[in-house]
């Protein structure tokens, strides 16, 4: 089976103990007890995703509702233009 690679962009963040890997352009995430192993997680169930919808022959409708465009026999995942933190304002709550 011929095989695709992608660079795909990932935020990891620290939640108390552990660390989560999220990638946007899936909106997929994994959790693992370290930065390491929650990256380790994420490229494992990133396969087993791609894995499902080619397995169930939903490729198309998926990756198209993620923003994904084909190109020709190529599927091109959206990209992201930036990532930083915004300050926000929010009503007090308790």
């Amino acid at each position: 089976m011929a095989k695709l690679s992608y660079n795909l962009p990932v935020v990891v963040m620290k939640q108390g103990k552990h660390f989560v890997a999220y990638s946007p352009v899936l909106d997929l995430s994994t959790v693992g007890k370290s930065e390491k192993d929650a990256q380790r997680m994420f490229t494992e169930a990133a396969n087993i995703f791609f894995e499902e919808i080619i397995r169930k022959g939903t490729t198309d409708e998926v990756l198209s509702d993620l923003g994904w465009e084909r190109v020709q026999k190529k599927w091109n995942p959206p990209q992201v233009v930036s990532s930083e933190s915004i300050g926000i304002r929010v009503p007090a709550f308790a």
